[in-house]
């Protein structure tokens, strides 16, 4: 009697957090998509200065926003967790995207297209051996739909390329693998980090994770200045400090903190899926700015793309998923 009254509560308070957590990965994919249009805003300027301009907004952001509550909140972090948000916001933070806009010149979009897409299969992989999650051959199916985007992705891309140097290819493939396994490791390492510490608030965890990236940033500023031979106009950094500060709102605050809580609310297997929207969003972003209807293949790979995410829900069935913490 008491099993049977307390199982229809039990049973919608799981498609809620399902439901929840499914809107902020959709959500955090279109944040996120917006940041391929940031290089073409600030062409004028290197990957790294990109990168150092992003994270420095990112952390001067972030230590405005957590300064008033500083204190309180680093009592519940020990130093094994310091060491966690270091490596967390190399890899999926400033040495990811650094690999992504190396692989992106060296190799060209063609190549970096068609491996960062396998993301979802990566992570998806990885995270079937986490402890009540949904079995790998229930996402066959999903995988194979994902894979299947990819390539077609990779493919329609391919056929606009102008061509790279024959020299650089390999250097491209190399930063393409790197950016792929940082950010793999970045995904699962994060989720599994924020199971760990139910007493820190999602957005908390990503203002800290803000902080360590800015200081990650600053100590490469030499390096990006140095580097950086071209001179500039007034105009030009102006231009610059506004699509940082933006990518850093939008991107590195909004963006991550949806990308936390929905890390919370799904299980790894279904965390791996929702990279996806990354992808389909900035290609719609992509079509706009270059005002253009997709192309065949494009569609294709945004049907496979669809397919694939229903897929892995289907396999997430309410019934056989476990129960997941919310933010306090």
């Amino acid at each position: 009697m008491d099993t049977a009254s307390t199982a229809p509560p039990a049973r919608s308070s799981a498609i809620s957090s399902m439901t929840a957590g499914i809107a902020c990965g959709i959500g955090a994919g279109a944040l996120w998509g917006l940041v391929f249009l940031a290089p073409q805003l600030v062409r004028e300027f290197s990957p790294l200065q990109l990168t150092v301009g992003r994270y420095l907004a990112y952390g001067l952001i972030a230590l405005l926003l957590i300064a008033p509550r500083w204190r309180s909140l680093v009592a519940h972090i020990e130093r094994r967790q310091w060491w966690s948000l270091i490596w967390l916001a190399l890899a999926g933070n400033t040495l990811y995207y650094v690999l992504l806009c190396s692989a992106v010149q060296t190799g060209g979009i063609a190549m970096t297209s068609l491996i960062i897409g396998f993301l979802p299969v990566a992570v998806t992989i990885i995270g079937s051996r986490d402890h009540g999650a949904v079995p790998l051959r229930k996402l066959l199916p999903s995988l194979l739909l994902c894979a299947l985007g990819a390539v077609c992705i990779g493919w329609q891309a391919m056929a606009h390329s102008g061509g790279v140097s024959a020299a650089r290819p390999l250097f491209g493939l190399v930063c393409a693998i790197g950016a792929l396994a940082s950010w793999t490791a970045y995904a699962i390492g994060n989720a599994r980090c924020l199971a760990r510490l139910p007493q820190l608030s999602a957005q908390d965890w990503n203002l800290l994770m803000g902080l360590v990236t800015g200081a990650q940033s600053l100590l490469l500023l030499p390096v990006a200045l140095a580097l950086g031979s071209a001179s500039h106009s007034v105009e030009a950094w102006a231009r610059f400090g506004t699509v940082s500060g933006g990518v850093a709102i939008v991107a590195s605050i909004a963006g991550n903190a949806l990308w936390n809580r929905m890390s919370r609310l799904l299980p790894l297997t279904l965390v791996g899926q929702m990279i996806l929207f990354e992808t389909l969003f900035a290609l719609l972003y992509g079509w706009l700015w270059e005002r253009r209807w997709p192309a065949p293949v494009e569609l294709m790979a945004l049907c496979l793309v669809v397919l694939s995410v229903l897929s892995c829900l289907g396999a997430h069935r309410v019934r056989d998923i476990p129960v997941v913490c919310a933010d306090p």
